[in-house]
């Protein structure tokens, strides 16, 4: 396998890490997202509850009532903060596959710069060839317009 075919794999295989790590990273966010979406619900139905709540015992309600609100605000409060730490686990999970695929990317553009510095190279070098050959030619012709010009004065 040649230089070049071992660093376009190396290339092919970076780019499809890459992808992956992109792939996992919105599937993260978008999990965060349905999380946060949750929690904003619990937040605002627990809010609801409370000015039921209010409201309820304004009006006068009997103690088993009272009990059951404040047993069902408790429940609310445990699924709010279950909610909150999975929330703070996603955030967690999103910023290590964010540097995954930072650092896939890293990969992947260390990468092209090596193709892109041997490319460069390369063409420093076909540029040095023909200048060489250029170089070649005209000191050949030269070479023969110095001996046609001498020999030509003598016809």
């Amino acid at each position: 396998m040649s230089r070049s075919s071992a660093l376009d794999t190396l290339i092919d295989l970076t780019r499809e890490a890459v992808d992956a790590a992109g792939r996992n990273l919105a599937g993260a966010r978008r999990t965060q997202q349905q999380v946060q979406t949750q929690l904003d619900t619990l937040n605002h139905y627990r809010h609801e509850y409370c000015v039921g709540l209010q409201r309820a015992m304004q009006e006068g309600m009997d103690p088993a009532s009272l009990l059951n609100y404040q047993a069902f605000l408790r429940s609310l409060d445990d699924a709010i903060a279950r909610a909150a730490q999975t929330l703070r686990d996603q955030i967690d999970q999103v910023g290590q596959r964010q540097q995954q695929w930072l650092e896939q990317k890293r990969k992947l553009n260390s990468y092209n710069t090596l193709v892109d510095r041997r490319t460069q190279a390369e063409q420093l070098r076909e540029n040095r060839s023909q200048q060489r050959l250029t170089d070649e030619l005209s000191a050949q012709l030269r070479l023969r317009s110095n001996a046609f010009g001498t020999s030509g004065n003598h016809l």
